[in-house]
């Protein structure tokens, strides 16, 4: 290559790699408050709650190390046997029910029918609004002596049970009111199921196939990849449940709504121990994180993608 050659080439590749280089910076600028916003109210509150799980922190006085003392609690503390106890009856009782009652909605406003967008915005509001506003409404329609619950069940000569302040029944009462959200899943479910192709339900009605077999061998294995993420999503936010037990019932009675979240929050803001809320924080993220490992583990044997069906034909 001649001199003249070799000098063209340096000057393109200097300004290749001056061109790239202040892309890559405005890359970066343009990406900086994310950035920014994660290491301040994420990534630095984490490793902040590390280092204070091993330590005894009064919150109103310094922290002093004391090792893994606060771990050792967990494993000593009733109720922290309770709180999880709570929690994951709630949790595995009330994902089903959302995921089963957010897909049944969603089935019946995805046919053609009168009104259909103003029966999408009933269904979906609820969703929407703000937690303790509901909480106050729900301890209104459940309160044992003049709630609306128990005056529906009296106009068919059922005597309503005290269902906030009866042991037996508060926890069932909370699970029954967590279905006031499930228009936030059903919403997704729409999506998901605008987007089955039209072609396969044509292909399987020349084939022969009923709505049943339509429903088993289209829908629900094109729904599966909404399924997986509302279910995670479902675990990681039923673990996490807190307003609902601190409004209406304060974790009672009896502890028998003694959420992990609301016994955290006891324990990090009324009791002053920030050190073993914070211990009890990451058991609480490990729990998350095993169940939600669980899941994705077990997506291969019932998550299906299109790529799969094209594979099969």
């Amino acid at each position: 290559m001649s001199v003249a050659g070799r000098a063209l080439k340096t000057f393109v590749d200097r300004g290749i790699g001056s061109r790239t280089r202040r892309e890559n910076l405005e890359g970066w600028l343009w990406a900086s408050p994310w950035i920014i916003g994660f290491v301040i109210f994420t990534a630095g509150p984490m490793v902040a709650s590390v280092y204070l799980s091993v330590t005894d922190y009064p919150l109103l006085q310094g922290p002093t190390f004391n090792g893994i003392d606060n771990y050792k609690q967990l494993f000593t503390d009733e109720l922290i046997l309770q709180s999880l106890k709570v929690t994951t009856i709630y949790s595995f009782v009330s994902i089903p029910l959302h995921l089963v009652f957010g897909f049944l909605i969603a089935l019946l406003l995805n046919q053609r029918v009168r009104g259909l967008s103003l029966w999408r915005v009933v269904y979906y509001l609820p969703a929407v609004v703000s937690g303790v506003a509901v909480a106050f409404l729900w301890q209104w329609i459940l309160n044992a002596d003049f709630g609306l619950a128990n005056w529906l069940l009296s106009l068919i000569g059922i005597d309503g049970p005290s269902w906030l302040i009866d042991p037996n029944w508060a926890l069932s009462a909370l699970i029954v009111m967590s279905l006031w959200g499930v228009g936030g899943g059903m919403l997704i479910y729409l999506a998901g199921l605008q987007g089955i192709p039209t072609s396969l339900y044509e292909a399987a009605e020349i084939d022969g196939a009923n709505f049943w077999q339509k429903f088993w061998i289209i829908t629900i294995p094109m729904m599966s990849p909404v399924l997986f993420f509302l279910l995670v999503i479902g675990i990681i936010g039923a673990l996490q449940t807190f307003t609902q037990a601190y409004i209406i019932t304060n974790g009672g009675p009896d502890d028998a709504t003694l959420f992990f979240m609301l016994h955290l929050y006891r324990n990090a803001f009324q009791y002053l121990k920030m050190g073993y809320a914070a211990a009890m924080a990451w058991l609480l993220f490990a729990y998350i994180m095993i169940l939600t490992l669980l899941v994705f583990r077990s997506s291969s044997l019932w998550v299906y993608y299109e790529g799969d069906f094209k594979g099969r034909g």
